[in-house]
């Protein structure tokens, strides 16, 4: 009924919103806050996608994936903004919250970990808080890459915005494979099964 209320009754059921978080801009593309960004340009180099348009205040390419229409998404609105652009292309292409997948950076989980949740609060992530406050709800997937907390007393909001270290990129790299996995699965198989293959699996 809420879905009913807020997008209108005509769903397309056969296609998945794919959006990472970040910021625009190239002095912001290797932050740490930026990793949701870079899992779906991994997905998008796997998927053979293009992100080339821009609408709905997103970076957007679209394409197929086992017959099923596949849209990625980059919000272009930086990362404290982003439910504009989020509830905008859900309702624009009528995409049921279910087969949307929120793709975000987490201080709370070792750089080199995943989570997969149903739904659930934004634990103070200004990306999620904004999407959640822009849908009027929070029963959506999600998943969580891990980019740890900062050592001694660099404040948080500094530590977000600074570029992962050489040895952390290594690390990096195997973990937006793995998240392209997992938003593979969760396509063609559904969060349930998602969750149980990947949450608590190392790389």
């Amino acid at each position: 009924m809420i879905f009913q209320r807020i997008f209108g009754k005509k769903v397309e059921k056969e296609t998945f919103l794919i959006v990472g978080l970040g910021n625009p801009g190239r002095e912001y593309r290797l932050n740490r806050h930026n990793i949701g960004f870079r899992a779906v340009d991994r997905l998008a180099q796997a998927w053979g996608i293009t992100l080339g348009n821009v609408r709905n205040k997103a970076l957007i390419g679209q394409g197929q994936l086992g017959g099923v229409r596949v849209i990625l998404a980059k919000p272009q609105t930086f990362m404290n903004l982003s439910g504009q652009s989020v509830a905008s292309l859900l309702r624009f292409y009528k995409i049921p919250p279910e087969k949307v997948l929120v793709i975000y950076d987490d201080l709370d989980l070792p750089l080199g970990t995943l989570r997969l949740r149903q739904n659930g609060g934004s634990a103070g992530h200004k990306g999620m808080t904004s999407i959640i406050e822009q849908l009027g709800f929070d029963d959506f997937p999600r998943l969580r890459l891990g980019i740890g907390r900062p050592s001694g007393r660099i404040p948080v909001e500094d530590y977000v915005l600074q570029n992962l270290t050489e040895k952390e990129e290594e690390l990096l790299s195997s973990l937006l494979d793995r998240s392209a996995e997992a938003a593979e699965v969760f396509i063609k198989n559904g969060m349930n099964a998602t969750m149980t293959q990947f949450n608590g699996s190392l790389l």
